[in-house]
């Protein structure tokens, strides 16, 4: 028995000594400017071991036996891939793969991410195809590619847009969270309303990806990411250059160049892997009402991405974006109905505004090796804005009117670092993401009596430093093959002071913590089918001027009111060409906050209660033809009030947009599509209704080699239909007495934009 044991263990050493392992090293990209991708599943077959590229594109997949292999390459957006490998003597191989970009193609597209890879979330899959099958031609597109996201602009083209999801009105943003890069376009105590957020900075084709989370369960995001939060991420290369030109209907055009500014031989910094390029864009339309908005926007975007080392990355961005319109205003369905105004005229002609925005952005990102990564953001915004607006008419000011100017002017000063960690705890695989910022806004802000651009009176005129340093732990707890599990803790530190100039009695310092602690779920049943919990706590903060005033009255119950919620749902393919996203959720809001954008207050109407389901399917029923649809039901009710004040005001029930796509590889593309937003109450006491709307929109196109043209058609039916809607009390010149009734800002008619896009 001694002899065997020897025996055997002079066999397994021999062994050892002649059968070596080796590792798999490489890095991928698409296109002739080698744009490297994050987030691929590098997979070796027959061996179960796996990689994800990270962010310069690199993976590498560690103790692999000599021998042949077949190394599998796959992720959303990309024609899977497969390579030979072989493996001698225990060497490392380095091997670097061009994939071809392919989103449409919903048999490649894996549902369920395998152990170390990127977590993307069932909405950010959604998101991701609609991008191939839904082109974005406005920051409006940008927006409506988040599943059940609906918006409404009531002020000109320059002004953000309302938002509602997942049963909440959000307004501009109180109660959603969106970044570009790593930016926050919130922007907190704004002028006009708590989170104010205004994509319009954004140049639509520079947009590579989008991740959508819903709900409070993810411990990166805090403020104002409570019904949830979108992440949209630039291009770090460009494949080819682009001139685009766009004519439409009511005077409407539109110009844009993207231009590389380095070839394949040419380098700045790193003598390595480096694109460099410009982007601009200008838009002028007059508009569809009957005061022309002579509404004109530019942007630019210059954005430098290179490799310092094989391990370390460096990416630079500067935009500047600037816009100025005239707004035909909010109307009283009386003022058409009387003949005061035609339904697409104007009370107050002299609405509208101008605003700008330059923000610029550092990030260092540095992969120490598989296991560990740090990651260093910098940026930088000034902000302008300057609105003129009028709700009420001569409700208040009988004699001059009740436009109102509401000023913002502030620099935001931001930094976030990321430390990622791939580690074993009790012989399970983990993940953990230590994160740290800090945010600092500095900002004039007014609120002005105006009468037709002209100052009157200062309502509130003050300086604002507000202040929110944070730090996170996400863990990603991998049991067994299938079972994850994702606890995460978030603090928030909060610092609000205003000093009031026109009442220094209203200023004042406040500070705030908050603790939100996150725990999800998942279970990957098969690589296409996933169930999933998610819990977590949230929060929205309240504006500064209100929390200051509030905090001199006592009452510091609504600086950061909570959010806890809760998902439960699935994501899976039925059928290889068939992704479906089914899930229903609760959430609890602690103090719902209302801001009055026009007097510079903010109401409570206090706590809220709302539960519903979100249904998403993405269906190719024949070769190049697809079906996608998203419908959301929710259900929402005031808590602790009388049984005839229970409803939330403007708060969506049913929302739908679906459509059929022709995404053909020989060139011919085509889509026809519909929005759907059902009846929902326009108070508390639903005695007033905001009418919901259908409406269809169509696109052709067809591309050739080097140029594409194309015809978009919004509206086609030609329905006339409430876009934004407000319950609003005004009074109209020669009235004796207020009237209170819906207040709404007409939506486009049928209008049809033609285009040319030239490749080069």
């Amino acid at each position: 028995m001694k002899k065997l044991f020897f025996i055997l263990l002079s066999l397994f050493s021999f062994s050892e000594l002649f059968s070596q392992s080796g590792s798999i090293s490489g890095v991928v990209f698409s296109g002739s400017y080698q744009n490297t991708i994050p987030g691929i599943v590098a997979s070796v077959q027959g061996l179960g071991k796996v990689a994800i590229s990270d962010s310069s594109g690199h993976f590498e997949i560690k103790n692999v036996p000599d021998g042949n292999y077949n190394l599998r390459l796959n992720g959303l957006g990309y024609k899977t891939s497969e390579h030979n490998i072989k493996i001698m003597n225990g060497a490392t191989i380095f091997y670097s793969a061009n994939i071809e970009e392919n989103i449409s193609d919903l048999n490649s597209v894996i549902v369920v991410p395998k152990m170390d890879h990127k977590f993307i979330s069932g909405y950010s899959i959604m998101s991701q195809l609609d991008m191939a099958l839904r082109p974005a031609n406005s920051a409006q597109d940008l927006l409506r590619l988040v599943p059940g996201l609906f918006i409404a602009q009531h002020a000109g083209g320059g002004k953000a847009e309302q938002i509602f999801l997942r049963g909440f009105d959000c307004d501009h943003g109180t109660d959603f969270a969106s970044y570009v890069d790593g930016i926050p376009v919130n922007i907190v105590s704004h002028a006009h309303g708590q989170g104010y957020s205004d994509l319009h900075f954004v140049i639509p084709e520079t947009v590579k990806e989008l991740d959508v989370y819903k709900g409070p369960y993810y411990a990166k995001f805090g403020d104002l990411a409570t019904s949830g939060a979108a992440d949209f991420k630039t291009y770090n290369f460009l494949d080819r250059n682009e001139i685009r030109l766009e004519y439409g209907q009511f005077n409407t055009f539109r110009a844009l160049v993207m231009l590389n500014l380095l070839n394949d031989n040419q380098h700045i910094f790193s003598g390595l892997k480096e694109n460099f390029y410009v982007a601009s864009e200008y838009r002028y339309t007059d508009s569809y009402f009957d005061n022309p908005q002579h509404f004109w926007r530019y942007n630019g975007l210059l954005k430098y991405y290179g490799q310092l080392t094989n391990k370390t990355t460096v990416t630079f961005s500067a935009s500047a974006f600037s816009s100025q319109w005239n707004a035909s205003g909010q109307i009283p369905e009386r003022a058409v109905a009387e003949g005061v105004i035609s339904k697409f005229g104007s009370l107050d002609p002299s609405e509208g505004g101008q605003t700008d925005r330059i923000n610029v952005n550092l990030i260092f990102d540095h992969n120490y090796d598989e296991d560990h990564r740090i990651k260093n953001q910098f940026y930088y915004t000034r902000y302008d804005f300057n609105l003129y607006s009028d709700f009420t008419f001569f409700l208040v000011d009988t004699v001059h009117g009740d436009e109102v100017n509401q000023r913002d002017h502030r620099n935001l000063f931001g930094y976030n670092s990321t430390y990622d960690l791939n580690a074993k705890i009790f012989g399970l695989n983990t993940k953990t993401t230590f994160g740290v910022g800090v945010r600092y806004d500095n900002a004039e802000v007014s609120l002005i009596h105006d009468e037709k651009r002209v100052a009157l009176d200062t309502f509130v005129d003050g300086r604002l430093n507000q202040l929110n340093a944070f730090s996170y732990v996400d863990e990603n707890i991998f049991v067994m093959s299938r079972f994850r599990i994702n606890p995460g803790l978030r603090f928030d530190f909060f610092n609000f002071n205003f000093q009031n100039h026109t009442h220094p009695d209203s200023s004042g310092d406040v500070v705030q913590a908050r603790i939100s602690p996150k725990l999800n779920f998942f279970y990957d049943v098969n690589p296409d089918f996933q169930i999933y919990l998610k819990t977590g706590y949230g929060f929205h903060s309240n504006d500064a001027r209100a929390i200051i005033i509030n905090h001199i009255d006592n009452i510091n119950d609504n600086i950061l009111p909570r959010a806890i919620g809760s998902d439960i749902g699935t994501l899976f393919k039925p059928f290889p060409n068939v992704i479906v996203n089914v899930s229903v959720w609760a959430l609890y809001l602690q103090n719902e906050l209302v801001y009055n954008g026009d007097d510079g207050t903010v109401s409570s109407i206090g706590a809220t209660f709302r539960k519903g389901a979100d249904f998403g399917i993405r269906y190719e029923f024949f070769k190049h033809f697809y079906f996608d649809a998203d419908v959301n039901y929710s259900y929402g009710r005031r808590l602790n009030v009388p049984s005839d004040s229970v409803y939330i005001p403007l708060a969506p029930i049913v929302t739908s947009i679906a459509g059929i796509s022709y995404k053909s590889p020989t060139g011919f593309n085509a889509s026809v599509r519909y929005r759907y937003l059902s009846d929902r109450p326009a108070n508390e006491a639903w005695s007033r209704t905001a009418t919901g709307y259908f409406i269809w929109d169509g696109l052709i196109s067809y591309t050739f080699k080097r140029w594409e043209i194309g015809l978009s058609v919004e509206n086609i039916l030609n329905v006339y239909w409430k876009e934004a809607q407000f319950d609003t009390e005004t009074r109209l010149k020669g009235e004796t007495v207020p009237v209170t009734q819906i207040d709404y800002t007409p939506g486009t008619p049928r209008s049809m934009k033609a285009y040319v896009t030239f490749y080069f």
